[in-house]
């Protein structure tokens, strides 16, 4: 069942603000008994100092009738449902003794209770005392003048003292519960309006036109809402930049194959009017030669697409030197064509993580790519070295180069300079390029050989093995 953010946090919040509250009344009440208990000590108190200054006719006229004890009395005679005032007397009794404990006057109430003899040890004790009589608990005050040597004692009933604690409690209490259901909706309509930004957001993201990938704008939204929209956005220029070169990459790959199949179609057709066997096998051999031509742009146009998606190809320790080894005998018929020399400088015991099927492709680009490049006769060198922790691959060879304009050019998918002396689809340097990016080396272009011509290097981070320095050169 899907969760409700809105009333999730409505939950949580009520419920943490009915724990406080009632933490609060409690605390609250607590007080309000203990201060309501040291009013109702400091009344007997003053009941006790206004009794010893009484003369003893007053006193025993105060003892026939009933000392009314009550905190607050009703108003306009009546007890309304809001009043804290008692609605019945409390009778407060007292006993007043001379200096030699004679009983001068006191509450007649005292004696059933069996407490009209003074509680052992209570005799000349002034203070306030928790006294048990008839199993009920009392309150009293006794308080010894030192002038007259009168004693008085104040009693007041435990389980009638004023209802002011409970009151007090339920004065607090109240406006609360009536406050909790209106807090609880204005809870529920501020957390509605703090999560407006994310409806407006799902709004904007339901009603948007697949094809539309531009960044959201919502205008003023929340800190915690704009870490999201941030998110989205960088998806959508991640989705555009793959759209964007999905289509590039489809246009391109049509162009580049409409001319080698254009240049089959040509040597079929001309294969079948021509009456020449040499003619006929010259022409099949140009078909062959373009449909090699054209299976190898494909599988080039797909690795590139695999590398675009960041398909994660294994990768374990390999040895570019013995790599550079296999793919210049691949090359060798081409270099003996063009009567090119290739060289190859490498550490044999140097390793790296890579993968050794896309180590191949790139090898298999570089050198393809100088051996096209370098002059009649000229030289192709193939280096793997190691520069501190770091291990460099590099190809060089001795043809005219690329101009200056062009080299921040060389990567780009089926760039070709304009005056590149050999045919080609313009993707060898571009799928470098990427298996470098795949395996977080870095490519670097400068001159070849003696001044002349083009490098490339390929620097891996660093190498996987501390070999002692063991080189291998090998000319073809």
């Amino acid at each position: 069942m899907p969760v409700s953010i809105r009333r999730r946090l409505a939950l949580l919040v009520l419920a943490s603000i009915g724990v406080v509250w009632s933490a609060a009344l409690g605390l609250s009440y607590m007080q309000a008994t203990r201060e309501v208990a040291e009013w109702d000590d400091a009344r007997l108190v003053q009941l006790a100092q206004l009794l010893v200054r009484l003369d003893q006719n007053d006193l025993v006229l105060l003892a026939r009738t009933h000392l009314d004890a009550r905190d607050e009395y009703p108003h306009d005679g009546r007890v309304a449902d809001d009043d804290d005032g008692d609605e019945s007397p409390r009778d407060a009794l007292f006993q007043v003794r001379d200096a030699s404990g004679h009983v001068i006057a006191g509450s007649a109430a005292l004696v059933p209770l069996g407490a009209w003899e003074p509680a052992s040890g209570a005799d000349g004790v002034t203070g306030a005392h928790n006294l048990r009589f008839d199993g009920q608990l009392w309150h009293t005050y006794t308080l010894h003048e030192s002038t007259s040597g009168r004693t008085v004692r104040v009693l007041e009933s435990a389980n009638t003292r004023s209802d002011l604690t409970s009151d007090v409690a339920r004065r607090i209490a109240r406006p609360l519960a009536v406050a909790l259901p209106v807090l609880a909706l204005l809870v529920w309509v501020s957390i509605g309006h703090s999560l407006s930004p994310l409806q407006a957001l799902s709004r904007v993201i339901r009603t948007r036109d697949a094809s539309k990938l531009a960044p959201i704008e919502l205008g003023p939204t929340p800190l915690e809402v704009r870490p999201l929209v941030e998110a989205i956005n960088q998806l959508l220029a991640r989705l555009r930049l793959s759209i964007s070169r999905e289509r590039a990459f489809t246009s391109d790959a049509a162009h580049e194959l409409k001319t080698p199949l254009a240049a089959i179609k040509v040597q079929a057709q001309v294969a079948l009017v021509a009456e020449d066997i040499v003619q006929q096998r010259l022409a099949m051999q140009r078909v062959v030669q373009g449909v090699d031509r054209s299976a190898r742009l494909a599988e080039q146009l797909l690795l590139l697409a695999r590398l675009d998606e960041h398909d994660r190809i294994p990768a374990g320790p390999v040895a570019p030197a013995v790599l550079a080894g296999d793919a210049i005998a691949t090359h060798e018929q081409d270099a003996r064509r063009k009567d090119i020399r290739i060289a190859l400088a490498a550490d044999a015991q140097v390793e790296v993580i890579a993968a050794s099927a896309l180590l191949d492709v790139l090898l298999d680009n570089l050198i393809d790519n100088a051996i096209k490049y370098a002059d009649e006769g000229g030289r192709v060198e193939v280096e793997v070295r190691r520069e501190g922790r770091a291990v460099v691959l590099a190809v060089r060879d001795d043809g005219p180069g690329v101009a200056a304009k062009d080299l921040a050019r060389l990567t780009d998918r089926f760039f070709r300079a304009a005056d590149a002396p050999a045919s080609g689809s313009g993707l060898g340097l571009s799928i470098v390029a990427r298996i470098a990016e795949h395996f977080g080396a870095q490519l670097h272009f400068g001159t070849g050989i003696e001044g002349r011509g083009l490098a490339v290097e390929i620097r891996f981070s660093r190498a996987i093995s501390t070999p002692d320095e063991v080189a291998s050169t090998v000319e073809i």
